[in-house]
């Protein structure tokens, strides 16, 4: 059974008389355990798909499933439920916390999973010590460098070793270093924990990485959709 199938979506976005059409019929399958990039040019929908993927958007026409389970049939706490249990976010605007430190905002989804109180810190600071940046635990976002705020929000999805990560441009504030050692991080737990990566990018460094590349052109998938490439 895949972990994602999505069939025939469509998702319309209206700009007061205007009809913008993101997505037009994709039709696409992820297995559990790829490490997959979804590319394309500017506007052609990968953020949108990531978000109906990710279950915080829907779809306005076709069907979603994960692990076999029609998302589109689940209420919003289920939704919430599924996210908080077993999908990380990094997204391309951070959204980090203003009024929390980078290690609070990493020990958020921990919290909110109701982990024990004694772990929740402990397993927070290895994830910024992986992604270089235990120096800055207690900086706030506002005292922090774009790449520097990128690498919170990677910990962050990381931190509580979920099973499916969607992260929307990951290393596009990353200098070369830097992005080699946190694409390194995410294959490692791709290998060693089975954990299923889906990336929106333009980055050629992250591309060469993965094992798919999605096509997406003016909403539609034009190659990759089912299959290595």
């Amino acid at each position: 059974m895949a972990l994602i199938a999505m069939q025939n979506i469509q998702k319309d976005y209206h700009l007061g008389e205007t009809v913008v059409h993101a997505l037009t019929g994709v039709d696409l399958t992820i297995e559990k355990g790829e490490f997959v990039a979804v590319w394309g040019p500017s506007g052609s929908g990968k953020t949108t798909l990531m978000n109906l993927m990710g279950t915080v958007d829907e779809p306005s026409a076709g069907q979603i499933l994960i692990n076999g389970q029609d998302v589109l049939s689940l209420s919003d706490n289920q939704r919430t439920e599924l996210r908080n249990q077993t999908i990380g976010f990094v997204f391309q605007g951070f959204n980090l916390l203003p009024v929390l430190s980078a290690l609070e905002n990493v020990m958020l989804p921990l919290q909110i999973k109701g982990d024990p109180a004694s772990k929740v810190k402990e397993k927070a600071r290895l994830r910024l010590d992986e992604v270089g940046l235990s120096g800055f635990s207690h900086h706030r976002p506002g005292k922090l460098s774009g790449g520097q705020q990128q690498r919170v929000a990677i910990a962050r999805a990381l931190v509580t070793d979920p099973s499916l990560v969607i992260a929307d441009e990951p290393t596009a504030n990353l200098d070369s270093d830097t992005s080699r050692k946190i694409i390194g991080l995410m294959r490692n737990l791709n290998n060693k924990n089975g954990a299923t990566f889906i990336f929106s990018t333009h980055d050629q460094r992250l591309l060469d990485q993965c094992d798919r590349l999605i096509k997406l052109e003016d909403g539609k998938i034009i190659n990759g959709g089912n299959g290595k490439c």
